[in-house]
């Protein structure tokens, strides 16, 4: 079976920018006073607006031309997501450069491949522990001439600055966007304006099973395509005060695109505050209505709400109910009596917690990166915190299918966006088709896994897609079992099971 969507816009819903290069710009002058940004210090929120963001990127952006970055070099990122990395990224692709990002957990060695194999020419790392690993490996990356740290705080040398900074030459960010302040904004215009679709946006490297990693070539196209893709299917709304809490490592492209969607649409992009154990209560004091995350948080709310339920067959009775109700809310048709009294008491006992937990305000949020088990969907469905399933590989810029409140089934990664095609192969892979598939491995042009064949990409999952046009996720190719019988058993089932044990992580 094939599906088709419907063909994708023609032009961007929101700020109408040509490339990613020239998306800051055009939000600025579009949105202006509108929080872009939200952060945390001294236990307290501040918003950047469009226009700040806008002058704080330029100043990036110029700055990096003055530190001799061209068009086309490779600047890789190292740090945790925060501000600062999103205004290196959109400084340096405004300027024509290629962000290559870096997990902030990485070890020297690992950053060392990224960075040798990209040929970066610049980086920058967030603080000293992350110039320690450049400076562990310095000595090994010839073509390395550029070094930038967000927070130059350390233990400082006699000279004054931390030991790092004093061997490597890093340049603080800050005195970057001072350098920036001295050039003239048409350097900035003209390299804006010299950026194709077919340029490269991104290189981004992903894990493979066997090998050192791969970086993924996705051009500004792709992810032009992708963002006007998602906001055609998103809830998000850029006049309704919507706030989006980030959390997940800016280094993914899930989180990027996510970035470049709230950003577009002229929305509030709240960062978490470096904690991951504080997350609960930040979305407290943000209270986003949008929230993006990976399975383990709501596996790790549903396991607690599950070994604390007096009765188990209560909770799962309370779960149909809420289920049902919301159907009927979300399809505008009556709740019968017999349905109306049961669902009040659960939200009186149960559902109205779970949404306190998420800050009250939750209109969906999205799960990524990894597949969450049906029951966990129910659950949060049935309390009013409708999480939705989607599904894509960095080879596909971050995305290709998505549920949504409107149209969703449990168990399902929703239908293909507006320009995607999926089918199943004859060995039951799943193929997809569209403009947000990548460019290829770089310097791998041999790499067989996610080859594109006749404009078709090859997953390694296996996958299904019923009647109505919903893809399934069954397994992957590589993952599976054969008996002595000849049976072919997939592992992703029974998996996802022993998840939902408290034990288990």
């Amino acid at each position: 079976m094939e599906v088709t969507a419907a063909p994708p816009a023609t032009a961007s819903p929101a700020t109408a920018a040509q490339t990613i290069a020239d998306l800051i710009p055009h939000a600025a002058e579009r949105y202006g006073d509108r929080a872009a940004v939200r952060y945390k210090r001294d236990g307290a929120w501040l918003d950047v607006t469009y226009a700040e963001l806008d002058e704080i990127v330029s100043e990036v952006a110029l700055g990096l031309i003055d530190l001799g970055i061209e068009p086309g070099e490779r600047v890789c990122i190292l740090a945790n997501t925060r501000p600062e990395w999103s205004y290196a990224d959109l400084g340096a692709t405004s300027a024509g450069a290629i962000v290559v990002p870096i997990y902030q957990t990485n070890s020297p060695e690992e950053c060392h491949w990224v960075i040798s194999d990209s040929d970066a020419c610049a980086i920058v790392c967030e603080d000293a522990s992350q110039l320690a690993k450049v400076a562990a490996i310095r000595d090994t990356l010839p073509h390395l001439r550029t070094i930038v740290v967000i927070d130059p705080v350390g233990e400082p040398s006699s000279e004054g600055a931390t030991p790092e900074i004093a061997v490597l030459g890093a340049i603080p960010l800050e005195e970057v966007r001072a350098r920036g302040r001295t050039r003239s904004p048409e350097e900035l215009d003209a390299r804006r304006a010299g950026v194709r679709l077919k340029d490269t946006y991104t290189i981004i490297y992903t894990s493979g099973t066997t090998g050192p990693p791969k970086g993924c070539v996705l051009t500004h196209g792709n992810y032009r395509a992708i963002v006007d893709m998602v906001e055609q299917r998103a809830s998000l709304q850029s006049d309704a005060g919507d706030v989006v809490y980030l959390y997940l490592p800016l280094a993914h492209s899930f989180a990027l695109l996510l970035q470049l969607v709230v950003l577009d649409l002229g929305v509030t992009l709240a960062y978490f505050g470096g904690d991951t154990k504080q997350i609960v209560g930040e979305l407290a004091e943000v209270k986003p209505t949008y929230l993006p995350s990976v399975p383990r948080i709501f596996e790790k709310i549903y396991t607690l709400v599950c070994a604390n339920a007096p009765d188990p067959e209560e909770l799962a009775g309370a779960v149909r109910v809420g289920v049902r109700v919301r159907e009927l809310q979300q399809a505008g048709r009556p709740i019968p009596d017999e349905l109306q009294a049961p669902f009040e008491e659960a939200e009186e006992r149960l559902f109205k917690n779970v949404r306190a937990a998420f800050g009250g305000r939750v209109r969906e949020a999205i799960s990524g990166a990894a597949p969450i088990a049906k029951e966990i969907l129910e659950f949060f469905y049935a309390c009013g915190v409708p999480v939705m399933e989607g599904y894509g590989m960095t080879e596909t810029a971050t995305a290709a299918t998505a549920c949504s409140p409107e149209a969703h089934r449990f168990g399902s990664v929703g239908k293909p966006f507006p320009g995607v095609e999926v089918k199943i192969a004859d060995d039951g892979e799943l193929l997809i088709k569209g403009p947000n598939i990548f460019q290829g491995y770089h310097n791998r042009t041999e790499e067989s896994f996610g080859a594109v064949e006749d404009g078709w990409l090859h997953t390694g999952d296996l996958g299904r897609i019923d009647e109505d046009g919903f893809v399934y996720i069954v397994g992957r190719k590589k993952d599976i079992i054969i008996t002595a019988g000849g049976k072919n058993l997939t592992p992703a089932n029974i998996e996802n099971d022993l998840k939902q044990c408290r034990w288990i992580s």
